[in-house]
């Protein structure tokens, strides 16, 4: 290998290591330990779906804010996923190998 190949490739190296710290790791949540409860309305009318949310967590794995990204087709249900979930306990995400606020997707499904 000539010098300037082995500068080329030590160059690359410490590219790549320095991407891989830069990443960004989002928050999660423990699913089978925050559940939302069946609106009676939807039960009553059959009403199955799946949301799919967004939530900016804060380092304190607290929600911060939230959106909805898809509709279940039914308003009960993509209020009663998002009221629910929204308070759940979070596990912080990291930037750059920190703990940091930041986005976690959430799917849940509605299932008779």
């Amino acid at each position: 290998m000539t010098k300037f190949s082995t500068v080329i490739a030590a160059f690359l190296l410490s590219a790549t290591s320095a991407a891989a710290l830069a990443a960004e790791v989002p928050a999660t949540i423990d699913a089978k330990n925050c559940k939302a409860e069946y609106p009676k309305a939807s039960l009553i009318n059959e009403e199955q779906g799946d949301v799919k949310m967004a939530f900016l967590v804060g380092a304190d794995g607290n929600v911060v804010d939230s959106k909805l990204e898809k509709s279940s087709g039914f308003k009960n249900l993509d209020k009663a996923a998002m009221k629910a979930l929204s308070a759940c306990k979070f596990k912080p995400g990291t930037k750059d190998g920190a703990v940091a606020q930041t986005w976690a997707k959430v799917d849940y499904s509605w299932k008779l």
